[in-house]
């Protein structure tokens, strides 16, 4: 059987994960690692290929791009414009249908795939949400992240002018409602109401309840553990008062790394066009045929 050719396109820390699930997945092959700098070759990459941009990388069947949110658009446009299909974790919820129609059309013309939004939510939990509408068509789903730290709002964050490091933690208060706790370390001469206003500001927060606090290291209180309570109370035909309730405790970009390789997998399965993954076969995420799939599971 021929093996997904893959490239990862950022080494941070969903990069890193993302390789981890390729060398643990034996239908895949590693075409390389896409990095800024392309000298700087850690020992973890150690007879991997290490490229500034996937144009020097052969044969790539798909990119996954474990890169900050807001460059995911340029990265994506990049690897389809060279015939590649694509795989990101895109986080921003209210911009999902925005770039789904742009990237729609981009690798509709290229004749490829693009998956967006595939992490863990949106992405794995968009699709247990979408289970539980199925099952009580009428009602109200609740999803409380956390507590837990977020690494787009952490990203998100080290963005801002002044801010040295960052992290992010979600603390949920119920009913799908967070509140948002912000610890900046500042560089030199960083003046710290500008940074917290900025913060405060950014589409990550602004529908949130947002403290920011100045610390001396941010290094010394992360902690990549995160999770999720997902609850729909709703009817199932006529039937009401139907109680439906999903939990999970996961290593934040571990999982996301793993669901970038099966949606890769996937990806390679599809017609031209841009999906989500409540929009992509579940079976088609796993290795191997849908025969063996269907005795298994159903």
């Amino acid at each position: 059987m021929k093996k997904i050719r893959a490239a990862v396109v950022g080494y941070g820390n969903i990069g890193r994960y993302a390789l981890e699930a390729l060398q643990a997945s034996e239908d895949f092959e590693i075409a390389g690692v896409v990095r800024r700098n392309a000298t700087d070759v850690p020992a973890a990459l150690a007879g991997i290929p290490v490229v500034a941009s996937l144009k020097e990388l052969k044969d790539v069947d798909v990119a996954i791009l474990a890169t900050p949110t807001r460059k995911v658009e340029q990265y994506a446009l990049e690897a389809l414009a060279l015939g590649i299909n694509t795989v990101d974790s895109f986080d921003i919820h209210t911009k999902v249908p925005e770039l789904r129609a742009t990237l729609g059309e981009a690798a509709r013309k290229a004749g490829k795939v693009s998956v967006i939004s595939a992490g863990w939510d949106p992405g794995s939990d968009s699709m247990v949400r979408a289970i539980l509408q199925a099952c009580a068509p009428k009602g109200l789903t609740y999803t409380n992240f956390g507590p837990g730290m977020s690494m787009g709002h952490s990203v998100a964050c080290k963005a801002v002018e002044g801010v040295k490091d960052a992290l992010s933690m979600t603390i949920p208060m119920g009913t799908g409602v967070h509140r948002r706790m912000v610890y900046v370390e500042l560089l030199p001469g960083a003046d710290f109401e500008k940074v917290a206003a900025a913060i405060k500001a950014d589409p990550y927060f602004v529908n949130d309840e947002t403290y920011v606090y100045n610390v001396p290291s941010v290094d010394a209180l992360k902690d990549m553990g995160h999770g999720v309570n997902l609850v729909r109370k709703g009817v199932s035909g006529k039937t009401h008062d139907q109680l439906f309730e999903f939990n999970m405790h996961i290593n934040n970009p571990a999982l996301t790394g793993q669901i970038l390789v099966s949606v890769a997998r996937a990806a390679t399965r599809q017609a031209p066009g841009c999906y989500t993954m409540i929009e992509l076969p579940p079976v088609d995420m796993l290795p191997g045929g849908r025969d063996e799939w269907v005795a298994k599971l159903v």
